[in-house]
């Protein structure tokens, strides 16, 4: 394929729809009073295989020879991509080999071999994965799929945006997460064929933001290093066959901090009772970052295949971030009653206390103080500021610790 074409696009929305989810858009309420601009959610977490990536796959394989199948198919993924593979080739059965980084979510490795696929554990990040797959393809003379620097793979990608506009034509924006730049090539690419209006902005995680480094830089640039909870675009280096198309139809990229994606996870299961990978969640955070202007905004939120553990984690995270959780040092005399007597202050403010830790050797004089280390839960902000007002005026002068993530247990 020497271009993406929109007769490529079509056609492969044609084929794509045999298999993928039309996951329509949903109109968001609260992120549109959020940010002043009307917002729309494209959920592709809800996809077949839980992630957009089963249709650039798919429209991939199809592509294929016959012989070019028979070889047995191989690529390199952080786990979306794995399971659009692992699908696709067992909808032609046809062998599939996939290299996960050893980082990889245990739910991403699970569902991938429960495809069918041969797993193969290597490397720290994407990239290493992808260095290795090349060479047992080489070896073993397995047919290569790209995760994204494939102009097949981002046409398949582009049927994304053939829904959105289809559902809202008029769309002012399209948000749109960048890992290595394969789902950004597809839907930018075909939302200005079909509306150069159109205003598409890229959004990386900012330990990860291979892509507007290249943008800035006007090649394809590697980055030295990764760090995003982000795994899912935790990537060095963009694809450079795609790159130019990026380039020409990308109007901008934001960059998100883990902090935001955090808050941004909480915000999708309060509000829309939806749970979105941390990739998936960078084109919401992102709404934050636009004007209000009351423009038409679609944000793709690109997968939802969390592992439990993982999900636990941000959660915990999210509600200290938001002061739903909160630790503080008090000092008493040790003597019977204290105890009583500072629980009950916390109690009269409806504050919860979830976790207690009395220590008796804070002082070599005990009968002077100890320390108690209390967590609790609040409603919020100034609910913790009321508690710790009123721990003060009661002359426990409370000093605010560091929580952790185990703070619940």
């Amino acid at each position: 394929m020497d271009k993406i074409t929109r007769q490529k696009c079509e056609e492969a929305y044609e084929i794509v729809s045999k298999v993928a989810k039309n996951t329509g858009l949903i109109e968001s309420e609260y992120f549109s009073e959020l940010t002043g601009n009307k917002v729309y959610l494209k959920p592709e977490n809800m996809q077949v295989t839980g992630a957009y990536k089963i249709r650039g796959a798919y429209y991939k394989i199809s592509q294929l020879s016959d012989e070019e199948r028979q070889k047995g198919l191989i690529t390199a993924s952080a786990g979306n991509h794995a399971q659009g593979v692992a699908y696709a080739a067992k909808a032609y059965g046809v062998k599939a080999v996939i290299v996960m980084p050893t980082t990889t979510p245990l739910i991403k490795v699970n569902r991938t071999k429960a495809y069918g696929a041969e797993v193969v554990l290597y490397g720290d990040v994407y990239d290493e994965a992808c260095d290795y797959a090349l060479k047992l393809a080489k070896e073993h003379g397995y047919t290569f799929i790209h995760p994204f620097d494939d102009l097949e793979v981002a046409t398949g990608q582009s049927t994304v945006a053939m829904e959105i506009l289809k559902e809202v034509p008029f769309i002012d924006t399209i948000l749109v997460p960048i890992g290595g730049g394969g789902l950004a090539t597809g839907v930018s690419t075909l939302a200005k064929m079909l509306n150069p209006k159109i205003k598409v902005i890229g959004v990386e995680p900012s330990g990860a933001a291979c892509m507007k480094a290249s943008i800035q830089n006007g090649q394809v640039t590697t980055l030295p290093t990764v760090n995003t909870i982000a795994d899912g675009t935790a990537v060095k280096t963009p694809g450079k066959n795609i790159f130019p198309y990026i380039q020409k139809n990308i109007d901008d990229i934001i960059t998100i901090d883990d902090g935001e994606l955090i808050v941004t996870f909480l915000d999708m299961i309060e509000n829309h009772k939806m749970i979105a990978e941390n990739s998936g969640l960078l084109t919401v955070a992102a709404l934050k970052h636009l004007k209000p202007e009351g423009k038409k905004v679609a944000a793709i939120i690109s997968g939802g295949n969390m592992d439990v553990i993982t999900l636990s984690s941000v959660v915990r995270h999210g509600l200290i971030a938001r002061s739903r959780i909160f630790t503080v040092s008090v000092q008493l005399p040790d003597k019977p009653g204290e105890l009583m007597n500072v629980s009950k202050v916390i109690a009269d403010m409806k504050g919860n206390i979830i976790k207690l830790e009395h220590n008796q050797f804070f002082s070599i004089n005990r009968q002077a103080a100890v320390e108690l280390v209390i967590t609790l839960e609040a409603f919020g902000p100034e609910h913790k500021a009321e508690i710790i007002k009123t721990l003060d005026e009661k002359g426990y002068h409370p000093v605010i610790k560091n929580p952790t993530a185990d703070s619940q247990d």
